[in-house]
């Protein structure tokens, strides 16, 4: 299952997804914000980010005006590998190379057309394993060393 939150700066992207994941047959739940009025996205990225944490969603996407704040708050979380993308190659390497199970994206900055893309890009993609996945047991052992401090 797929989880999806924006602030108000991604809300419009965000319902361009949702469109697209209901055409592609995508489980996915929306866990806010409901329109335009300004809140805080802290708040939208703990509820995603939490979600893939704990294991009770295995993917989420996070939408704020830059995409930036909800990189930086989703990434608080263990096991959680939020990536910001803003092309193609990024949505792409996101997936094959870092295994992110968070998809992040700029409201303010791409087109409806361009989230959608990277979207399509991202669910389509697979982790290559390998040599990427020494690299993320690497990070992984970071996060432990950062929590049992």
């Amino acid at each position: 299952m797929l989880v999806i939150g924006s602030d108000h700066g991604g809300y419009e992207l965000k319902t361009e997804i949702l469109q697209l994941l209901e055409e592609r047959a995508v489980k996915c739940t929306d866990l806010g914000t409901d329109g335009s009025d300004s809140v805080d996205y802290p708040d939208f990225a703990a509820k995603v980010a939490g979600a893939v944490s704990s294991g009770e969603a295995e993917l989420g996407i996070l939408i704020c005006g830059t995409g930036i704040g909800m990189s930086i708050s989703a990434n608080k979380f263990p096991g959680v590998r939020a990536a910001l993308v803003h092309d193609e190659f990024t949505a792409q390497m996101a997936r094959e190379h870092n295994n992110a199970n968070i998809l992040v994206m700029g409201g303010r900055v791409l087109t409806p057309e361009q989230g959608k893309k990277f979207v399509e890009i991202w669910l389509d993609s697979t982790f290559e394993g390998g040599r990427h996945r020494n690299r993320l047991d690497k990070i992984t052992a970071i996060e432990q060393r950062v929590i049992s401090r």
